[in-house]
C-alpha cells in the first residue's frame, strides 16, 4: 500500500515536470498566452485520463485513439457534447505535446504522428455587417471621453485592418506607423509576423488616441508599452474589448450578435467584393492557407457572378440571349 502511494506520487511528479517543460517549450516558440494555457490544460486532462497506471513512454496509439473516441461521447453537466472546435483543439494539443516529447528525446516514437485532426466544414461566412451598420457602430463611442476616443480607435483599427482580437490587444506603441499608415502584427496566430495597411480614418483616430487620450490613460504607468490600455493604465484585456464591441453594437441598434471577429469578416468581405486580389487579402488576414480566405469568395458568390457577366468577353457580346442557341444536333444511336 505504501509503495503504491509512493509510485503514484512519483508518477504525478513526472507528469507535472513534463507539463512544465511543454509549457516552457510553447513559450519559447512564441505561442500566445491563451494558446499556452489551452494546450497545457488539454494535455493535463489527457494525462490524467490515460496515464493513470502507465508512464508517458508506455502510451500507445490505440490509447490515444480511444481517448479521442471518448471526446465524441463526452457530455457536460448540462448534457451537451463537445463542439467540433473543442475536439479539434484537444487533439491538436495532444499532437503538439507528443511532437515536443519526441523532439526532446523523452519518447522515441511519436504515437500521434499518423492521427489526423478532424476537418471542419467550411461554410459560407454569414457574420458580415452592412456599411450602414458599421457606420452606426463607429459613431457610438463618446468622443468627449478618454475611453470613448480609445474605443472608437479600436473599432476603426478592427474595420480597417481585419486583425484578430488577440493581435490587437498585443500591439505595442512601436507597432503603429502613422506616417506610413501601417500596423505591424508581431504576435499573430502561429507566432507569425506581418504588416497590414491602415486606412486614413483609422490613422486619424489612432493619432488622436496616441496624442490626446493615451498619455492620460497611462498617467499611472508611463512605462506601459502596450498600445491600447484600460483606465487603470494596464494593457486592455480581450474580454474588455469583446464587451465594448457588444455594447456599442447594441447601442447602435444592431440586433444580431457582433464580435471583434465580425469586423474581421466584414473587412475581408469588403475587400473581396471590391476586387482585391485574394492572395493579398490572405496576407493581410495572416491566413496560412489560401483555402481559409476563399470562404469569403463563396460568401459573395452572387456578386462575383454579376462581375463575371459584366466583365467576361463572352458575356459582353451584343447578341441577345434569346438569339443564342447552342449548335448541338441530337445524334441517333447506331442501332436505329
Amino acid at each position: 500500500m505504501e509503495n503504491a502511494k509512493k509510485n503514484r506520487a512519483h508518477n504525478n511528479s513526472i507528469k507535472d515536470e513534463l507539463l512544465f517543460l511543454f509549457k516552457e517549450h510553447l513559450l519559447v516558440m512564441g505561442r500566445s498566452a491563451s494558446t499556452v494555457r489551452n494546450y497545457t490544460e488539454h494535455v493535463r486532462h489527457f494525462i490524467d485520463d490515460v496515464c493513470k497506471e502507465v508512464e508517458i513512454r508506455q502510451v500507445t496509439r490505440i490509447m490515444v485513439e480511444e481517448y479521442i473516441a471518448s471526446l465524441y461521447k463526452h457530455r457536460t453537466r448540462q448534457g451537451k457534447p463537445y463542439g467540433l472546435n473543442t475536439i479539434m483543439l484537444k487533439i491538436r494539443s495532444i499532437k503538439r505535446f507528443f511532437e515536443h516529447l519526441e523532439g526532446s528525446n523523452i519518447v522515441f516514437i511519436n504515437v500521434t504522428e499518423s492521427i489526423k485532426e478532424p476537418v471542419k466544414p467550411r461554410g459560407i461566412c454569414k457574420e458580415i455587417l452592412t456599411e450602414g451598420e458599421v457606420n452606426k457602430i463607429l459613431d457610438r463611442p463618446d468622443l468627449r471621453t478618454l475611453t470613448g476616443i480609445r474605443d472608437r480607435t479600436i473599432l476603426e483599427v478592427f474595420y480597417s485592418t481585419g486583425i484578430r482580437l488577440t493581435e490587437l490587444c498585443s500591439l505595442s506603441i512601436y507597432d503603429a506607423d502613422l506616417q506610413g499608415g501601417m500596423i505591424r502584427v508581431n504576435k499573430g496566430k502561429g507566432a507569425k509576423q506581418r504588416v497590414v495597411p491602415m486606412g486614413s480614418h483609422a490613422v486619424k483616430s489612432l493619432r488622436e488616441y496616441i496624442t490626446k487620450a493615451r498619455p492620460i490613460l497611462t498617467n499611472n504607468n508611463s512605462l506601459e508599452r502596450n498600445l491600447f490600455v484600460d483606465k487603470h493604465s494596464r494593457p486592455i484585456s480581450t474580454q474588455a474589448v469583446r464587451i465594448m464591441v457588444k455594447r456599442n453594437a447594441s447601442l447602435a441598434g444592431i440586433k444580431r450578435r457582433v464580435t471583434p471577429h465580425t469586423f474581421r469578416h466584414t473587412f475581408a468581405s469588403r475587400l473581396v467584393k471590391n476586387g482585391a486580389d485574394i492572395t493579398a487579402v490572405q496576407r493581410m488576414l495572416g491566413h496560412a492557407e489560401l483555402k481559409t480566405t476563399q470562404v469569403y469568395i463563396r460568401s459573395l458568390g452572387i456578386d462575383l457572378k454579376k462581375a463575371h457577366i459584366k466583365s467576361h468577353p463572352r458575356e459582353k457580346d451584343s447578341v441577345e440571349k434569346d438569339e443564342i442557341k447552342p449548335a448541338i444536333v441530337r445524334m441517333r444511336p447506331a442501332y436505329e
